[in-house]
């Protein structure tokens, strides 16, 4: 269960409208919508508030209605890594409520934000009247595996410059943004935990492509300004100097 937060007893349906235009709910129809709703309940976060951690029991889905929500692992002498950062539309922790085993990762809110949380005992049998979630569902699977595999790639094959601009460009898709600029709401050291770089070797390559105008620093925020740019290192995965 989320710590430092509030839940609200009852559903509260006007926030729903981030699963109603998510790909996995959009098609259900307005009665089963509705029954969905029923289940879920809504939560105010704290940032810095932990969700859950990894080897929780898996008791739950949840959608970000606001902010940013964080996933990640730690070692035990302190280092961290990023694994995803969920924002508002976007839906978590159906790995464990699937399969039914234990959390994989800690989800941390990394603002101020507000989820919608179902719980797994009634969402499974809402799922199974619903056979058309669950090819959904091997979808949105599918989709996570794609993006943690070219993470991989990234890690193993690409150098700093490549990783970079693959983080950078990842995030801003996910944005669906069709202006040319585009903010990413991170610092450089979530950025830094993201690529298994120092932030110190992050902000040197950052201040470079400002110099060039292909991004600019703001406070808590990287704008990208030049898209193509950074897609071609991340194609070659390295950069000249």
């Amino acid at each position: 269960m989320p710590q430092n937060k509030t839940i609200e007893p009852r559903p509260v349906m006007g926030k729903l409208s981030v699963l109603r235009k998510h790909p996995i709910f959009c098609d259900l129809d307005a009665e089963a919508f509705e029954q969905l709703g029923r289940y879920a309940k809504s939560a105010t976060l704290k940032r810095g508030a932990t969700i859950f951690s990894k080897g929780d029991p898996g008791n739950s889905l949840i959608a970000v209605v606001s902010g940013t929500v964080k996933i990640s692992i730690s070692s035990p002498d302190g280092r961290n890594a990023i694994l995803n950062l969920i924002g508002p539309g976007e839906i978590f922790g159906e790995v464990a409520v699937l399969d039914g085993q234990a959390r994989t990762a800690d989800a941390i809110a990394n603002s101020n934000c507000e989820i919608v949380v179902i719980d797994r005992r009634e969402f499974l049998p809402f799922v199974k009247s619903q056979p058309a979630l669950a090819m959904k569902f091997i979808e949105l699977l599918c989709t996570r595996l794609r993006w943690t595999s070219g993470q991989v790639e990234e890690v193993i094959l690409q150098d700093l410059p490549g990783r970079l601009a693959s983080a950078l460009l990842r995030l801003t898709e996910r944005r669906k943004a069709s202006q040319d600029s585009r903010t990413i709401a991170v610092t450089q050291q979530e950025i830094s935990e993201m690529v298994g770089m120092s932030r110190e070797s992050i902000n040197k390559q950052l201040r470079a492509w400002a110099s060039r105008n292909w991004v600019r620093l703001e406070h808590g925020a990287i704008v990208v300004l030049n898209a193509a740019s950074l897609q071609e290192i991340a194609g070659s995965g390295a950069e000249d100097d």
